[in-house]
Parts: C-alpha cells; sequence; structure tokens
C-alpha cells in the first residue's frame, strides 16, 4: 500500500507540474497566451489554438510559413538557428534580427514566458 500511495503521490505531482506558456501577439498588436506540453515546437501550439501561422510543410523546413518574431529579450536564449533555417528565413516577408522558424524552437520550462510576434504576411515557398 505505501509504494502505491508513492505512485499516486508522484502522479499527482508530474500532473500539476508548470506547464510553459507562450504568448502570441498577432499583427494587429491582439496578445494571446496559452500553455504548451513540453516539447511541443511554436508551430505544433499555435496550431493547436488557431494561430494564423500555417506550417505549410509541416515543420520539414521547406518554407517559411511558420516565420514568426522572438521578443528581443527571449531571442539570446534560443539556440542559435543552423544554416538550413537561416536559409529558409532569407525567402521570409518582414525578416527581423529576431526572426525564426516556429518549428524549429521546442518549448521547455527554460522558456516558459516565451513572447512570439507574428509577422504581416507570410509567403508559402510551396504554393497554394
Amino acid at each position: 500500500m505505501k509504494k502505491a500511495a508513492v505512485v499516486a503521490a508522484k502522479a499527482s505531482t508530474f500532473r500539476t507540474a508548470t506547464l510553459p506558456k507562450i504568448t502570441f501577439i498577432e499583427p494587429d498588436g491582439t496578445s494571446r497566451s496559452f500553455d504548451a506540453e513540453d516539447g511541443d515546437s511554436i508551430l505544433d501550439v499555435a496550431q493547436r489554438h488557431g494561430i494564423d501561422l500555417e506550417g505549410a510543410c509541416e515543420g520539414g523546413m521547406a518554407c517559411s510559413t511558420c516565420h514568426i518574431i522572438v521578443a528581443e529579450d527571449w531571442f539570446e536564449r534560443l539556440d542559435a538557428a543552423n544554416e538550413e533555417e537561416e536559409d529558409m528565413l532569407d525567402m521570409a516577408v518582414d525578416l527581423r534580427p529576431t526572426s525564426r522558424l516556429g518549428c524549429q524552437i521546442n518549448l521547455t520550462d527554460v522558456l516558459d514566458g516565451l513572447v512570439v510576434s507574428l509577422p504581416s504576411e507570410h509567403h508559402n515557398l510551396l504554393g497554394d
């Protein structure tokens, strides 16, 4: 019985753990915040909650339709973009110094509170 109680207590602790939160700022200035599962990409969270972030290549890094602009105070906390991501970002509309692809950033508790803005438009290199 004691072992079962310990397992139940650990499971309860796991379920109440803080989930990373992300805030999306839409082009019109509307701010929307959501909890994310640990390891979700920004694209995953956006699509789950109806944020206008297309991800035409479904996270395959073959387009720039999940282009986001990371808030300056968060940008340095991210791992650097690799060369392939940088190449895709070169095709993005409204490119900024803190631009990234949402499919390439996985959320963890370290990024709890991350703030990203959506660009004014997206360019789908895969066509419609």
